[in-house]
């Protein structure tokens, strides 16, 4: 493939913050509940077990690595939640809860196939 006709290849999927692992009475804020774009079965779900999921968010200052005006919170998917493609997911710091509804991508990698 020549560079002219290149592609450009997207490595990763979206995907919703649904809120936090929860019961009736209390609140997990260590465990975020995730809805995958396309994925609304739990056996579609197994494919994404591993993969790594990135928050990013927009810095008022920038800084950090090379100026960058975003930050990424990283994260994992650790399992399936029900049985319409929802999954859990661990990040690196818990979400904060202004992120609830918002987007997330999920990465296509790393792979297990």
């Amino acid at each position: 493939m020549t560079k002219q006709n290149a592609q450009p290849c997207r490595l990763y999927v979206n995907g919703a913050i649904l809120g936090y692992k929860r019961g009736l009475r209390n609140q997990y804020n260590h465990t975020s509940l995730i809805k995958i774009k396309g994925v609304d079965t739990k056996e579609e779900s197994k494919f994404y077990l591993g993969k790594r999921i990135a928050y990013v968010t927009k810095v008022s200052t920038p800084g950090g690595k090379n100026g960058s005006k975003f930050r990424v919170n990283w994260g994992r998917v650790c399992r399936s939640h029900g049985s319409n493609g929802v999954v859990k997911c661990k990040f690196a710091r818990d979400l904060p809860p202004q992120s609830i509804g918002g987007r997330v991508r999920v990465m296509l990698y790393p792979s297990n196939v």
